[in-house]
C-alpha cells in the first residue's frame, strides 16, 4: 500500500515512516513548511525549524523513503495563525495544535496525498483508529500510553479522514518508540519532544497578538471584581486566559484568579479559587466521530485541558448536535472559552467541540 507520512523532524513521525517501511508499505514522507522562517522575529521553536526539516529529510533517507517538503504557508496563516489572533482577541484561549491537525493535516495534507496516488495518510500521533464492526465506519481510541495520548486533539476527524488514517505508534509506549529509533539507527532517536507553540517560541503570547493587531489589542480597560468594582486596570484582555493567577498586578490577602473575560465591555474579572469552579460547559461546533450525534443524553468523561484529568458527566446535545451541553459530577476549575472539550467512553472518542461558556 502507498501511504503518505507527515514527518515533522521528531523521533515519532520518523518512527511511524520506519514501521510503515519495514512493514513493507511504499512509503512516501512529506513535511509541512508553515511560516516564512527568514524573518527573524518569527523564527519558530522546536518545531516546524528548518533544523526539523533537515532532520526529517535525513530520516528519510536513513529509512530509505523519498521526502518532500511542501509550503503550507497560506493555509497556515489562514486556518492557525488567523485563529489565534482573533481568539485571543476575543477574550478566548485558542490551541493553535488542534486547528493545525484538523485543518491542514487532515484536510489540506490529505488533498495533497491523492496527488501521490496514497490512499492512506500516517501521522505521529499517540492515537488509534479501528473498523466499527458495528456501524462499519471508524472509531478514534487513546493512545495506548496515557502519558502520550494525543487523541484530544483530534476530536475534529470525520468518518472519511479516519477511514484515511494510521497512527503507527499509537499502541507503543514512548520509550518503545525512541528504542526502535536507536534500532534503526535515526538521528532523531534522543532528539526531545516540542512543548512551546511553534510560532512563539518565546512564548510572549500577547507580544505576538499585538504585533498581528497592529498594537490595536493592546486597548486598556478595568479588572474587576465578582461584585463589579474596579480594583485595577489591564493592557488588553489578550493577555489573559481564565484560570489565571500570575502577572494580575493586583495584591491581595488571598491569591486571585482570572474567573471571566467580556470582550464585549473589555473588562477581566477576578476572585478566588472558588469562583472559577463551574458544573457545566456549553460547547459549540461539536464534532461526532460516527457522524452523528446521539438520540439521548449520555454518560461520558470528558477533558476540557489537554492534560485535564478526565472528570464524570452527562453530555446532551444541543441545537439538533451541533452543540452540545457537559453537566459535571463535580464542580471543574477554570472551564476556558476557546478550549476543547472532548468526550469520551472509556478509550473512544465520542465527539468534541469548543468550550463557548461555563455556567452553574
Amino acid at each position: 500500500m502507498r501511504i503518505v507520512v507527515a514527518m515533522s523532524g521528531g523521533v515519532d513521525s520518523s518512527v511511524a515512516a520506519a514501521m510503515l517501511a519495514d512493514q513493507g508499505h511504499e512509503v512516501i514522507g512529506v513535511s509541512m513548511q508553515l511560516y516564512d522562517q527568514r524573518e527573524g522575529e518569527n523564527r519558530f521553536g522546536s518545531c516546524c525549524t528548518l533544523d526539523d526539516l533537515h532532520d526529517a529529510r535525513k530520516a528519510a533517507a536513513a529509512i530509505g523513503i523519498p521526502h518532500y517538503i511542501m509550503n503550507f504557508e497560506r493555509q497556515f496563516q489562514e486556518h492557525v495563525v488567523r485563529n489565534f489572533v482573533d481568539e485571543y482577541v476575543n477574550g478566548r484561549t485558542p490551541i493553535p495544535c488542534s486547528h493545525c491537525n484538523s485543518d491542514l493535516k487532515f484536510s489540506t495534507l490529505l488533498e495533497r496525498a491523492a496527488s501521490f496516488q496514497a490512499g492512506t495518510l500516517a501521522t505521529g500521533h499517540y492515537a488509534r483508529v479501528e473498523p466499527d464492526a458495528t456501524t462499519k465506519g471508524y472509531v478514534l481510541k487513546r493512545g495506548l500510553d496515557p502519558a502520550k495520548d494525543q487523541s484530544y486533539f483530534l476530536f475534529s476527524l470525520t468518518q472519511d479522514q479516519l477511514a484515511r488514517a494510521s497512527f503507527p505508534i499509537g499502541h507503543l509506549e514512548k520509550a518503545a518508540v525512541r528504542d526502535y529509533a536507536r534500532a534503526k539507527g535515526l538521528a532523531v532517536a534522543e532528539k526531545p519532544d516540542s512543548r512551546e507553540i511553534c510560532f512563539i517560541p518565546d512564548g510572549n503570547y500577547a507580544a505576538f497578538v499585538e504585533r498581528k493587531t497592529d498594537g490595536a489589542a493592546a486597548r486598556t480597560g478595568a479588572l474587576v471584581n465578582a461584585a463589579g468594582d474596579v480594583v485595577g486596570r489591564h493592557a488588553g484582555i489578550h493577555r489573559f486566559t481564565v484560570g489565571q493567577r500570575k502577572g494580575l498586578g493586583l495584591s491581595a490577602p488571598l491569591p486571585l484568579y482570572v474567573v471571566g473575560i467580556d470582550a464585549q465591555t473589555n473588562t477581566v474579572t477576578v476572585g478566588n479559587r472558588q469562583d472559577l469552579e463551574r458544573t457545566t460547559a456549553v460547547v459549540g461546533k461539536v464534532n461526532w466521530i460516527s457522524g452523528h450525534a446521539p438520540s439521548a443524553p449520555l454518560r461520558v468523561t470528558a477533558q476540557i485541558r489537554y492534560k485535564h484529568q478526565p472528570a464524570s458527566a452527562t453530555l446532551t446535545p444541543l441545537e439538533g448536535g451541533s452543540a452540545a451541553s457537559l453537566r459535571f459530577d463535580a464542580a471543574q476549575a477554570a472551564i476556558t472559552p476557546g478550549q476543547a472539550a472532548v468526550f469520551y467512553d472509556g478509550d473512544v472518542v465520542i465527539g468534541g467541540g469548543w468550550i463557548d461558556r461555563a455556567e452553574g
